[in-house]
């Protein structure tokens, strides 16, 4: 098992870093918390989770420890696979996910994109005595500094279509996004994106 994969950032984009670590170039998929947390580095210490299966063996990494335990915590409900916990991680943060839990507040997990009212309620019931244990004043946050316009607006649209989104949607909701508010980051963007499709 891999606990952590620490090396140079070869190539970061808002939903998969390639680390470099003695040679050999990890492809790691990332949540936009490890994005902005690992943004403007050039090296990176992700902790992973790693996803085998028959046909695939895909690597999962997170910022922090707390992170990884929660998105551990959220492929254990039943219906919510390692792509969905991924979303909600990139749609709220560690905090406000726990917070969200353990009040019960099912408008926060619904308004992520595959998140139903039943997937919601299901994650609220079986996570409720688990998250408490979760530590998430160590979350790592910080807000990616805006380059051009056009650079940042373009990140954002490929990271939405690499998450599943239509590329016509995408160009249509992040132009708005960036119209009304030019100076936003592309997490910032992205963030406001998934609550707009």
């Amino acid at each position: 098992m891999i606990e952590y994969i620490s090396g140079n950032i070869a190539e970061l984009t808002p939903t998969l870093a390639v680390i470099e670590a003695n040679g050999v170039g990890y492809g790691i998929n990332i949540t936009l918390g490890t994005y902005s947390a690992i943004n403007g580095k050039q090296s990176a210490k992700l902790f992973i989770y790693e996803a085998i299966r028959e046909d695939a063996y895909v690597l999962y990494g997170f910022a922090t420890k707390e992170e990884r335990q929660m998105f551990l915590l959220l492929i254990s409900v039943s219906g919510v696979g390692a792509g969905t916990a991924r979303m909600i991680l990139s749609s709220v943060s560690t905090a406000e996910l726990r917070d969200a839990v353990l009040s019960g507040n099912e408008l926060i997990l619904k308004g992520v994109k595959g998140i139903g009212l039943k997937t919601a309620q299901r994650i609220i019931v079986d996570l409720r005595d688990k998250v408490a244990s979760v530590d998430t004043s160590a979350v790592a946050t910080g807000v990616s500094q805006a380059a051009q316009v056009s650079g940042v607006s373009e990140e954002a649209s490929q990271a939405l279509v690499m998450l599943g989104f239509p590329n016509t949607n995408v160009r249509k909701v992040v132009q708005k996004i960036v119209s009304e508010t030019p100076s936003l980051s592309v997490e910032q963007i992205i963030k406001q994106a998934l609550k707009m499709m």
